[in-house]
């Protein structure tokens, strides 16, 4: 077969395709522009460089986005694969060691007989069947490009990222490890506040100065990306009910729920560093090392990384894309990852996953595929693709968006009969597909 498939962009979705192709035989060029040309988020050169948290969020099948893992596993995810085994403490949540799972994804694509690594930025769209999988941080020409082709405008929001503290310059006499109501064990440090030490938090923070916005730029928040500024502008309790809220936790030196409590979760394998959960910000760095120095345990704490905003784009997916991943109008072209709507590290590379998957099949003159609408993935791609919709915004996995059950359930015993559904079809698509065989490793419903 010499007809190889170009896949622009070198994060989780452009890796996950790559190795999707790549082990069915499928010859890849991959283009990735760092380092030769950097963005305002990434610190190396690495692939699948995480560049905000380094959680994978819930790992459980109670949870839409711990299915999606299960999901991916089931169809031989390599992003699940490395995230696997580069896994750190954090309780019922997927985090990695972010040096470690980056070096893990990095060495595995370089390792691909089938995939050509291009080390230099895309400044336009091949003819030839193509994944454009570039990200939130797609580059200015590159947007361009794809607008040209799109024929429609980019929407786009902005991200801010959390600060990343050393676990020595955290005071253990003050803060101390536990996972809310005991569950997960000791893999989160928390950092107690009563009420007046939370009330002059969230003054400083309202008042702290912030990087400015320009006045060209329309900022839009995802939800689950809100800088805690944000937050605290919309009532003195926000934060308290948000990511300080101290449900679960109780302070084993006064045996009492604190007023609010800030959760810093192991992001290195060695436990050397902590993120502190939910802070995204936009607060400037010195007001930042003044702000969050005023909580209790971090009064001399150590910043390795300080928060930052910047801009995010995607698609209006709805208007422009079939669930195959295919661009209407123009379907050897795929789009994949956060461009295309959805929100999270799971999601994009779940995305890249099917793009993979669809670009191979278009290749050898097979039809495309789109996973059941009771899978965690079939119903995240049947939201971002229905037609008609307005003011589209990105969207995480969840189960408020899986068909209803045949069966009134309600609480744990309806996410557990929708994961058991979504599984037992994902297996008979897999299938009916020729997907492969399972991967070892995968869980059962229980």
């Amino acid at each position: 077969m010499s007809e190889r498939i170009t896949i622009i962009g070198g994060g989780l979705a452009g890796c996950e395709a790559a190795w999707q192709l790549a082990r069915r035989g499928i010859g890849v060029d991959l283009y990735e522009m760092r380092p030769r040309r950097g963005t305002e988020a990434h610190a190396t050169d690495r692939l699948a460089e995480l560049v905000c948290s380094n959680s994978f969020r819930n790992a459980t099948l109670e949870t839409a986005v711990g299915l999606l893992k299960e999901e991916m596993r089931r169809l031989g995810s390599l992003i699940m694969r490395v995230a696997d085994a580069t896994r750190v403490p954090a309780g019922a949540c997927l985090a990695v060691d972010r040096v470690h799972f980056a070096d893990g994804v990095t060495q595995t694509v370089e390792a691909l007989p089938a995939v050509r690594i291009i080390r230099n930025e895309a400044t336009e769209i091949p003819a030839g069947l193509t994944i454009v999988a570039t990200g939130p941080l797609t580059s200015p020409a590159f947007s361009d490009a794809l607008q040209r082709v799109l024929g429609t405008r980019h929407l786009y929001f902005y991200d801010a990222i959390a600060p990343i503290v050393t676990a020595e310059s955290i005071d253990m006499g003050v803060a101390w490890k536990a996972s809310r109501y005991d569950k997960g064990g000791e893999d989160y440090v928390n950092c107690p506040l009563d009420r007046e030490q939370y009330h002059a938090f969230v003054d400083a923070v309202v008042h702290a100065e912030k990087v400015p916005t320009r006045d060209f730029e329309r900022c839009l928040y995802f939800e689950g990306c809100m800088p805690i500024e944000e937050m605290a502008r919309r009532g003195r309790d926000t934060l308290a009910f948000g990511p300080m809220r101290p449900v679960g936790l109780v302070d084993p030196r006064s045996g009492k729920r604190p007023h609010a409590c800030v959760q810093l979760r192991q992001d290195d394998a060695e436990g050397r560093l902590f993120n502190m959960v939910g802070f995204q910000t936009k607060m400037t760095y010195p007001e930042q090392r003044r702000v969050f120095r005023m909580i209790p345990g971090l009064g001399l704490a150590e910043f390795v990384r300080l928060g930052s905003l910047h801009r995010n784009t995607f698609v209006d997916a709805p208007a422009l894309l079939l669930p195959s991943l295919q661009v209407i109008g123009r379907k050897r072209l795929l789009l994949a990852g956060q461009l295309v709507g959805v929100e999270g590290y799971v999601e994009s590379a779940a995305t890249g996953l099917l793009a993979g998957l669809n670009a191979g099949r278009l290749l050898v003159g097979q039809a495309p595929l789109a996973p059941p609408r009771t899978t965690a993935l079939g119903s995240l791609l049947a939201y971002v693709t229905q037609r008609g919709k307005k003011a589209f915004q990105p969207m995480n996995a969840n189960y408020g968006l899986f068909p209803p059950l045949a069966r009134a359930l309600r609480g744990r015993d309806k996410k557990l009969a929708m994961a058991e559904r979504g599984l037992a079809e994902l297996m008979r698509w897999r299938e009916s597909a020729h997907l492969g065989d399972e991967p070892a490793g995968c869980q059962s419903v229980a």
